[in-house]
């Protein structure tokens, strides 16, 4: 699905974001701008088909980075993407695959982990999430991973808002794929400040 623009999966991808997750008028985001879209990824990555699409689409893209052991990013995103990818898995010839989800902030209990699951120090990962605009989410996830001695192979989001995450990421050396972006849903993206 990630690799070829046109084939039926992703253009059922589509139809799901357009008709479940995109929101027209105005918002705020996370980072304070204004838009006059909204991308609610929750709202296709929590349901069945979306899920099957979705960890489809991530499976395709880390098939191209052999030796990823874990994938993962920061909750509450990256987690039914992770979950995702997971079940789908074993069908896809990595059956040894493990997920790990990254907490906001280090835990006040317990073992005050800030990265939870199976993860390995010295892991090559790859860092997931639904929807990326300047990549600041991804971020923190690729620093918490970083810093127990892993690798990151490659950030992958489910829809690309084409508003600088791209360039975050090339300019700390990391590699980045999405499966679509906001042209794919026929919005044009905002105006870079």
């Amino acid at each position: 699905m990630a690799v070829d623009r046109n084939d039926e999966p992703r253009g059922a991808l589509v139809e799901l974001l357009k008709r479940d997750a995109l929101r027209v008028g105005q918002f705020t985001l996370a980072s304070g701008r204004s838009s006059h879209y909204y991308i609610d990824g929750r709202k296709v990555t929590l349901g069945a088909e979306g899920a099957r699409l979705i960890g489809r689409g991530v499976l395709d893209v880390l098939a191209e980075y052999p030796g990823i052991a874990a994938v993962g990013g920061l909750t509450l995103g990256a987690d039914p993407i992770v979950g995702a990818a997971l079940a789908l898995a074993p069908e896809s010839g990595m059956p040894a695959l493990r997920g790990f989800l990254v907490r906001k902030q280090t835990k006040s209990h317990g073992t005050g982990n800030l990265v939870e699951g199976p993860l390995e120090p010295g892991s090559t990962v790859a860092i997931v999430d639904d929807v990326a605009t300047t990549g600041g989410s991804s971020l923190q996830a690729v620093d918490a991973v970083e810093a127990l001695g892993c690798k990151v192979a490659v950030v992958v989001a489910v829809l690309d808002r084409l508003e600088g995450a791209a360039e975050t990421f090339a300019a700390r050396g990391l590699t980045f794929r999405s499966l679509l972006n906001i042209r794919d849903l026929g919005v044009e993206p905002l105006a870079r400040a």
